[in-house]
């Protein structure tokens, strides 16, 4: 089957295209710029586009599907071309719909949580040699892709994220699987520029909830009050199961998870991940995994990419990086670094990168966020502001929103890393929060720091 990619680079996009070439599809892609690791990992298997740019001889009849990238705009040349064709154009999310139809389809859905909850199951599964198809929105350890495609597995597992599926399509992507077994992890409203108000945006998930098969399964964090009332409203004909942060404590730095069979060492903290390791457990016992099984697989799982990762330790300092950036998930991570290493000074750093954090409007949600922490610093790039047309954001409107006095703030990534390297960080945490990069910070040379 001969599919063709516009805008392959996205780190979405790129997987799913490796995905398709390892199931024996023809693929062809193109897009105006590819960065790594995407571009490597096409090179290699002989997907990567011999020049960047859009060209219209790419187009032609015998193509079976064209899959479409957010990245591309809908006035694109090659888009416009197979329209004038009468091509079959696909979201990405309608294409993994396309490809799971007849499977089990296991959506993992929520504001935050949804890559670690996915990762967690697949680890499970990993384990265990329980063979699934996956999308999943890291890298994981001992996985070559984010996306796996087959025709014999059973089960797909499916990360849902709420954003819109493509510039053609404005429907959030989890609203295209159909879910068997779904799972909601919390509602935080988030995705402002699409979502305009909070009641808009949960009734995304109130869609979501009620688009589960009928007879089908609703695994839902009651701890969360938006999350228990769209589950409770739904009237969908399904089966629901309640979730709550299990017991456990942490000892010397080692979070231990009652179970059981008494109390377990685990290698991932805080609550909020000990909420999502609650919720992923629900998941793999309706995929076949019993309580036990799915302990002893859990111990070892470490977290997936840029969620709450350890990146340095030294004997009496560490410093983990997170892709926290909502108010939520800022909070419960420098909670859960506080109350991991409590008799430590935590330096906890926040890059204000997305549309929604740089809103002044939505601003004021990040009140209180980094209480938590000892020194708390908000770094943010002003051209970062007017790419994306908003209005300027000012140091004041930060502090104020912030609720907190001693706040650092920078907007040069010179000053910033002055700030970092100046810093003693004998008996303490540095937590490095954002989904971008500080404007340049190699983390390499952060490392170093905890030597």
């Amino acid at each position: 089957m001969r599919t063709h990619f516009i805008a392959i680079g996205g780190a979405a996009m790129h997987n799913l295209a490796l995905a398709l070439h390892n199931k024996g599809y023809k693929i062809t892609g193109s897009d105006d710029a590819i960065f790594e690791p995407s571009k490597s990992r096409l090179d290699k298997k002989g997907l990567l586009p011999i020049e960047m740019g859009w060209f219209l001889d790419k187009i032609t009849s015998d193509i079976e599907a064209i899959i479409l990238g957010m990245h591309a705009k809908s006035d694109n040349p090659e888009l416009l071309k197979a329209q004038e064709l009468g091509l079959k154009i696909y979201s990405y999310p309608e294409f993994l719909y396309e490809q799971s139809k007849n499977k089990t389809r296991v959506v993992i859905g929520g504001s935050h949580g949804k890559t670690t909850i996915t990762s967690m199951i697949l680890h499970v599964m990993h384990y265990h040699d329980v063979e699934v198809d996956y999308m999943v929105g890291a890298q994981l350890e001992g996985f070559d892709t984010m996306v796996h495609l087959t025709e014999d597995n059973d089960f797909i597992v499916l990360e849902g994220d709420e954003y819109l599926s493509s510039p053609m399509d404005r429907r959030p992507k989890f609203h295209l699987y159909q879910p068997n077994i779904a799972l909601l992890s919390g509602i935080a409203w988030d995705h402002i520029n699409v979502f305009p108000t909070f009641e808009n945006y949960v009734d995304q998930f109130k869609i979501f909830a009620n688009q589960i098969t009928r007879g089908g399964i609703l695994i839902y964090n009651e701890e969360d009050e938006a999350v228990k009332e769209v589950a409770e409203e739904t009237e969908n004909p399904i089966r629901k199961i309640p979730y709550q942060t299990p017991s456990y404590s942490v000892e010397n730095g080692i979070t231990l998870l009652d179970t059981p069979e008494g109390s377990m060492p685990i290698e991932v903290f805080g609550a909020h991940n000990l909420n999502n390791l609650a919720g992923a457990k629900w998941i793999c016992q309706c995929m076949g995994v019993d309580e036990a099984e799915f302990y002893e697989a859990i111990s070892s799982f470490k977290g997936a990419s840029k969620r709450l990762e350890k990146i340095a330790e030294g004997i009496d300092k560490v410093a983990y990086k997170d892709f926290a950036h909502s108010p939520s998930k800022v909070s419960a991570t420098t909670k859960a670094v506080k109350d991991q290493y409590p008799d430590r000074k935590l330096i906890a750093c926040l890059e204000l990168h997305t549309y929604s954090s740089l809103n002044a409007e939505f601003l004021k949600e990040y009140e209180g966020a980094l209480d938590s922490a000892d020194i708390a610093v908000v770094f943010y790039s002003p051209d970062a502001v007017k790419i994306k047309q908003l209005e300027e954001v000012t140091y004041d409107q930060i502090e104020k929103s912030f609720k907190r006095n001693n706040l650092i703030i920078y907007t040069n990534p010179t000053e910033f890393k002055e700030f970092l390297f100046k810093q003693n960080f004998s008996n303490s945490t540095l937590l490095l929060m954002s989904s971008g990069n500080y404007g340049g910070l190699n983390f390499d040379e952060v490392k170093e720091l905890m030597n």
